[in-house]
């Protein structure tokens, strides 16, 4: 199967980094790291050597990507903060000050009607089962639904609140400069 994809389809589930440079089959393997992993791990999973995974890896650790763990062995993992940091400046760049606000308004809408209905600060403060044992409107599974939801309102929220910010900061610095 593996010489029928085209360039519009996704890869194969099997060998998902096939078509890429080694490169990229490292940062995609990074990508989906959620544990600190040996290089020989690594190399192991992108088919290559483990030198040149080393090599990849040492630059990924340069640019934050990667965690490096010394130790013996040496281990790498994905460094969730980069990502994060590179969202929020995804967020800054694509979206004006006012769309920013805007979405920052409609996440805390969002929040504020959980936090009502759920009679409760943060989705960690809810007992899902025990809700939905005293509701007749909600079965568990909604109420997972509303409490995922909600947490992800929360993250989005701070995004956006994050990435605001820094527009504004950027702006506030181009006006004075």
């Amino acid at each position: 199967m593996a010489g029928t994809e085209s360039p519009d389809n996704p890869p194969s589930f099997e060998e998902p980094f096939s078509g890429d440079d080694v490169e990229q089959r490292i940062y995609g393997t990074i990508l989906q790291t959620r544990e600190p992993t040996t290089v020989r791990a690594i190399a192991d999973q992108v088919d290559c050597d483990p030198k040149t995974a080393r090599k990849y890896l040492g630059w990924f650790d340069d640019l934050g990507i990667v965690t490096r763990h010394d130790g013996h062995p040496t281990t790498y993992e994905r460094n969730d903060a980069y990502f994060e940091w590179r969202r929020i400046n995804q967020l800054a760049t694509e979206h004006s000050i006012e769309e920013l606000q805007d979405r920052v308004r409609e996440l805390t809408t969002r929040i504020a009607e959980y936090e009502e209905t759920y009679d409760a600060p943060s989705p960690a403060a809810v007992d899902a089962v025990a809700v939905a044992e005293s509701s007749d409107e909600r079965t568990i599974d909604e109420v997972y639904s509303d409490l995922a939801d909600w947490a992800t309102a929360r993250e989005d929220r701070e995004r956006h609140e994050r990435a605001r910010q820094q527009r504004t900061g950027g702006e506030r610095e181009q006006a004075s400069g």
